[in-house]
């Protein structure tokens, strides 16, 4: 098996700033617009761009959420072993509010899809985007794009995209797996 980098830590710092000040140009100050991660791995790129709104760009009362959408899978009863659910937390209302759906890399377009059953449970949104660090554009089975993408690679199906965050790995970084 074999890794090549497709992101450095410096180019991911990069694409994180750049995906906030596009949330910015679009969002303004966040009043109307909330951000949702969807677990488990959105979460951390959900975490990391909401410090930055806040710590960098002084946005204020950022609204940030976590979505599981372990069972609204079209595929969660295929494995051979149980689906372990995440917790999912939102402590406001998504009722008319443009939610920013985030997840780190775009691959077939399920989770996604998982993802606009499950969020219509809090209330009917204004609009959904979604945001993702890697968009996998040759691997849809579902016509989902991201309106918010840090980088396209283009993958073959039996390479995977590999996303690490200091949080959970110890390093910044994603790797193409082959």
């Amino acid at each position: 098996m074999s890794q090549k980098v497709l992101l450095n830590e410096t180019e991911v710092h990069i694409a994180l700033h750049r995906l906030a000040c596009h949330l910015i140009e679009n969002h303004d100050n966040f009043q109307n617009s909330v951000l949702i991660g969807l677990q488990p791995r959105g979460s951390f790129l959900a975490n990391r761009l909401k410090y930055i709104l806040v710590n960098d760009y002084k946005i204020k009362n950022i609204n940030l959420g976590y979505l599981d959408i372990t069972f609204f899978r079209d595929d969660f009863r295929r494995g051979g072993k149980p689906l372990e659910a995440n917790k999912t937390q939102i402590d406001f209302l998504v009722e008319d509010k443009n939610v920013i759906l985030i997840d780190d890399v775009l691959y077939t377009g399920r989770s996604i899809r998982a993802a606009l059953t499950a969020i219509q449970s809090f209330g009917r949104p204004l609009g959904i985007e979604l945001l993702t660090l890697i968009d996998r554009r040759f691997s849809r089975h579902l016509p989902i794009q991201p309106d918010y993408r840090g980088r396209q690679v283009d993958a073959i199906n039996e390479e995977k995209v590999k996303v690490c965050w200091k949080e959970n790995e110890g390093e910044d970084a994603v790797y193409l797996v082959s």
